[in-house]
């Protein structure tokens, strides 16, 4: 490790202090409704300690076009996160930053040519993940967090454009799927009107179920799980909104939530308008626009998997994409 890293990486960490075997990493996570910075302290063997982040909304979703490229506009707000979230991680002195972009990307029209001008930004290549990846790194993520005595996992993750279901009982799941389910897309696809008519909640309902029907059919033949898991923003909101705090050893909240809780919501939610739903516990502002499609979505997720209750996990994409990093260290 050359000496100027060397010497950035001699800072608090703890009780003691940072040593050359260890790295601060910034994982630069270009999803489909945020651009999110997460900077963790890590080293081999030892958990990662979260020493900062920023979050950006950006709602890429709405600025689709017909043709399924990014409008100008868009790609301009996108440009200016990216480029906030860098400065914010050079300040913090991460020694990598890892850049990557999921689904609204990935599927974009002009996507190659915005993740060139992201690139140019970044000064690092960003990593385009494919859906069946994130699922696999969610789940590591899952796995190392509620660990071994687990069991057989099911983990469920929401996204902006894709919605992620993996099972397994080691680090590497059995099966993953990702589907074109994500509370954003479900949203701008079904729900054009907000409130949204119960037409458009039937529409959104049944397209739902057709989609996971040979999805589901493939989980059907895994073994059935011993835990159920959800994880990012889109379920800790929902599970705010309609679950329960359970006790747990350590600082972190811990959250249950049954699928008959969520399911009295979702007609609630979907009376309400986005000012009615923000006053809401666990919806924050840049989430009520689509949390009523991601409502329905978990929904009829959990009832065609057969699940009545999940845990809700801390931990994600990014910490999955950390972990692996550290595996490799």
């Amino acid at each position: 490790m050359h000496d100027a890293t060397a010497a950035a990486l001699r800072v608090a960490y703890g009780d003691g202090v940072i040593s050359a075997d260890h790295l601060r990493l910034g994982v630069l996570d270009i999803g489909s409704n945020t651009v999110h910075l997460a900077v963790m302290d890590v080293a081999p063997g030892a958990r990662p300690v979260p020493f900062g982040g920023e979050r950006t909304v950006v709602r890429l979703m709405r600025y689709l076009q017909p043709d399924g490229s990014i409008s100008d506009a868009g790609v301009d707000a996108l440009l200016s996160a990216v480029e906030h979230s860098v400065a914010q991680a050079r300040a913090a002195g991460v020694d990598e930053l890892m850049p990557m972009a999921t689904s609204a990307l990935r599927e974009a029209a002009n996507g190659p040519e915005v993740l060139a001008a992201v690139g140019n930004l970044t000064g690092v290549p960003v990593q385009v993940l494919a859906g069946t990846e994130e699922a696999r790194l969610t789940f590591l993520a899952a796995r190392r967090w509620h660990g071994w005595g687990a069991g057989r996992i099911l983990v469920l993750d929401i996204g902006g454009g894709s919605l992620e279901i993996a099972c397994g009982v080691d680090e590497e799941p059995d099966l993953v799927h990702s589907v074109q389910l994500g509370a954003g897309r479900t949203t701008m696809d079904f729900l054009h009107d907000d409130p949204p008519t119960g037409d458009q909640l039937k529409g959104l309902k049944q397209h739902v179920r057709d989609v996971l029907a040979p999805v589901v059919a493939e989980f059907a033949a895994c073994p059935p799980p011993d835990h159920v898991v959800a994880t990012s923003k889109t379920f800790r909101s929902l599970a705010r909104l309609s679950g329960m705090l359970v006790d747990a050893v350590g600082p972190d909240e811990r959250w249950r939530m049954r699928r008959s809780q969520l399911a009295d919501w979702v007609p609630r939610l979907a009376r309400l308008d986005p000012d009615g739903r923000a006053m809401l516990p666990g919806i924050t502002p840049e989430r009520t626009y689509q949390i009523v499609g991601g409502a329905v979505v978990a929904v009829e997720t959990m009832k065609a998997l057969g699940v009545d209750e999940v845990e809700i996990c801390p931990w994600a994409l990014r910490e999955g994409a950390i972990l692996r990093r550290i595996d490799r260290l």
